[in-house]
């Protein structure tokens, strides 16, 4: 056999060998190439008939462990609501009422300075509609919504859910979504149910698995939030706080010395004190209760970020702080102590919670404005959140009469009443007083007046803790202050510890991030000089605010920033420096927080100012592009917003759809990291080493 003899019994095999490996490659590649486009929520839907013609729509979620999906009633400003759109609502059907949420959790969001709401677990979403067509075959609805972790996804979720063909069918099997999650634009809105008028595709619709469905109803409830286990230890501090006052403390001895005395044995001593703290907490927790029933957990949720609630609360807290403070007492009539003590003098366990509650009553000048605060928080809060705090603070409360009785003992170690007593008043005062502000800060924030930026805030922050400070070491002396002969130990390292505080606030003036207090001032750029007083922000960047390229703005940390692709290529070809692309979003936490934390780093700040053009391309960015801009993805869908621009550029480009993504590519858009082409919400230490990495890869 010959050579080309030999090539031709060789080359069938081989060709198909070849080919068997590069369609096997091609495959791992495509797999490889999606393994980043992340569908945290799956989603099913269904239609329950309620009357002839109305009907309710359920839509039910499973996510993902360690995702949370943000609510609809996530307030302005925090991050991205879920967005509900009703296509072709016109003549054809009417909303009954907002859509309803199922369990939700809300926590407070130190980035955003609000209180967040999202689902765990579980998101379950119904709306009633009132059919006003007969000729309606399908109900079109749209989902946009956020869900993050370490990273975030805008998503999009399209229901086609066909009407019943009768109506004496009492529920349809539910439907699958139209098509799959695809990153879209996002809405910053609380009432989120819009009406939307919009060309419908056909759609195909396909049963539910039952299996998947039984997975939505089995699904356990969401644990509380985890902002409970605060408000509790808040609470039960406070509680411990409100002991040292001058109408608790004293009744201590006196009332476990009556139980002691008056009982037959010691072990019913104890009994009798253990009822009684056990009273004391009963009446509290109503409290809280109450304070839940009138309100309604909704309501609270939806109060926290009312400007009259806040208004309100901030006048409150001006009362207890000026009560506190010595000007007046708080106190109820004294007949309801009356009849409390007429009722505790008939002895049993009815005579010990009549004991208890006037406790309650004679100590409420000292205790109310305590009380009073944190059912303002916790109220702030929402749910439950009034039953825990009372909860923690009257186990606080509580707590000491029950030791106390059954070790008698310890009385002989309780410091004697004194003027100590009126001073840990005037500390709460205070410290009431630097709280009623905050509430002031979130009415201004929401109504945008800027009368209260931060570096009023934090003046007047540093006003109260400077003024707290001169009144521990006694230049300062109010109404009911003793004569101070010295100062005590406790009281110079208190007063320490607030004049090491006062000086900690004073460079918040200056741009500080004043990290400890990152959940009370406004945020950095609101305020009168968003890089610190007397700053231009320019840092040491070298160019200039004023002589800022085409299409640039100083960003976080002074650092200049391009938001226009075309525009930051530009720039970068001109001064010839790596680009870094920074796909992020408005409403992106861990955004935010790799800017405060990982941007600010002295290490990693000098290089993103000096060493690359940093283009930041907002994916959530609702700005609709002209008519001449817009297009059509593979896909088939229409890209009409910049920041649908900039997602399907993520997509396309980098095959995923999280943020923050960090990319860093040459001047024809080659990416420069080898072994991580991107990355994303990390620690420093590997930013800055992928940082450097990269800028050194480019020639």
């Amino acid at each position: 056999m010959n050579f080309n003899q030999s090539r031709q019994a060789i080359t069938p095999k081989s060709f198909w060998s070849k080919s068997i490996l590069f369609l096997l490659f091609f495959f791992f590649a495509f797999a490889n190439s999606n393994a980043q486009i992340l569908e945290p929520v799956k989603w099913t839907s269904k239609i329950e008939k309620k009357s002839e013609t109305n009907f309710v729509l359920i839509f039910d979620g499973i996510i993902e462990k360690d995702w949370h999906m943000y609510s609809q009633f996530t307030p302005e400003g925090g991050p991205l609501a879920l967005e509900i759109a009703f296509k072709n609502q016109k003549g054809n059907y009417n909303l009954v009422g907002k859509a309803k949420e199922g369990k939700t959790k809300t926590s407070f969001n130190d980035i955003f300075e609000v209180n967040e709401t999202y689902f765990e677990g579980k998101a379950h979403i119904e709306q009633e509609i009132k059919v006003i067509n007969p000729n309606l075959k399908t109900v079109e609805v749209e989902f946009d919504f956020q869900v993050c972790k370490e990273v975030c996804i805008n998503s999009n979720k399209k229901f086609s859910i066909a009407i019943p063909v009768t109506f004496k069918m009492e529920t349809v099997p539910a439907v699958t979504e139209a098509k799959k999650d695809e990153t879209k634009k996002e809405g910053l809105v609380v009432d989120t149910v819009v009406k939307k008028e919009a060309d419908s595709k056909v759609i195909k619709l396909e049963k539910i698995d039952n299996a998947t469905a039984k997975v939505v109803d089995d699904l356990d409830k969401p644990a509380p939030a985890r902002s409970l286990w605060s408000i509790f230890f808040i609470a039960f501090i406070s509680g411990f706080a409100a002991l040292l006052t001058p109408c608790v403390f004293p009744m201590i001895p006196m009332t476990v010395s009556f139980f002691t005395k008056q009982s037959k044995s010691r072990a019913k001593g104890i009994r009798n004190a253990i009822i009684y703290g056990l009273s004391i907490i009963a009446i509290y927790v109503i409290l809280g209760l109450i304070v839940t029933k009138i309100f309604g957990a909704d309501a609270l949720n939806a109060l926290s970020t009312d400007v009259w609630f806040n208004l309100i609360f901030f006048v409150i807290l001006i009362i207890f702080a000026t009560s506190f403070l010595g000007a007046f007492e708080i106190m109820l009539p004294n007949s309801w102590a009356n009849k409390a003590d007429q009722q505790a003098d008939k002895g049993g366990i009815i005579g010990i919670l009549f004991m208890a509650l006037a406790l309650a009553i004679v100590s409420f000048s000292c205790t109310g404005p305590i009380v009073g605060t944190l059912l303002v928080e916790a109220a702030s809060n929402g749910g439950i959140a009034p039953v825990v705090g009372m909860l923690g603070f009257s186990s606080a409360l509580a707590l000491p009469f029950m030791l106390f009785a059954m070790f008698p003992g310890w009385l002989n170690s309780l410091p004697k009443s004194g003027g100590w007593l009126n001073t840990v008043k005037v500390v709460l005062g205070f410290l009431e007083l630097a709280l009623a502000f905050k509430f002031l800060s979130n009415a201004d924030l929401v109504l945008q007046l800027h009368f209260l930026e931060r570096e009023v805030f934090i003046a007047i922050w540093i006003a109260i803790f400077a003024a707290l400070t001169l009144y521990l070491f006694g230049k300062i002396t109010l109404p009911h202050d003793s004569p101070l002969q010295h100062i005590s130990v406790g009281r110079l390292y208190l007063g320490i510890i607030t004049l090491v505080f006062t000086a900690y606030l004073i460079p918040g003036l200056w741009g500080a991030p004043l990290k400890l207090i990152s959940a009370f001032p406004p945020p950095p750029q609101y305020s009168e000089s968003p890089f610190g007083v007397g700053s231009s922000g320019s840092g040491n960047t070298t160019t200039s605010e004023k002589g800022m390229p085409k299409g640039a703005e100083l960003g976080p940390h002074g650092i200049v920033v391009f938001h226009d692709y075309e525009d930051g290529l530009a720039y970068a070809k001109s001064i010839n420096k790596p680009i870094m692309l920074d796909f992020t979003g408005y409403a992106c936490v861990n955004c935010r927080k790799m800017e405060n934390n990982v941007w600010s780093d002295e290490r990693v700040l000098p290089i993103l100012k000096n060493d690359v053009v940093l283009i930041s391309l907002y994916v959530d960015d609702k700005r609709e592009l002209p008519t001449d801009k817009q297009f059509l993805t593979a896909s088939g869908d229409k890209i009409e917003t910049v920041g649908d621009k900039w997602t399907e550029f993520m997509i396309s480009k980098y095959k995923t759809n999280t943020q923050p993504l960090y990319v860093i590519t040459d001047l024809e858009g080659n990416n420069l990291n080898s072994s991580k082409p991107t990355i994303s919400y990390v620690p420093t230490e590997e930013y800055l080493q992928w940082l450097k990495e990269g800028i050194s890869n480019f020639k």
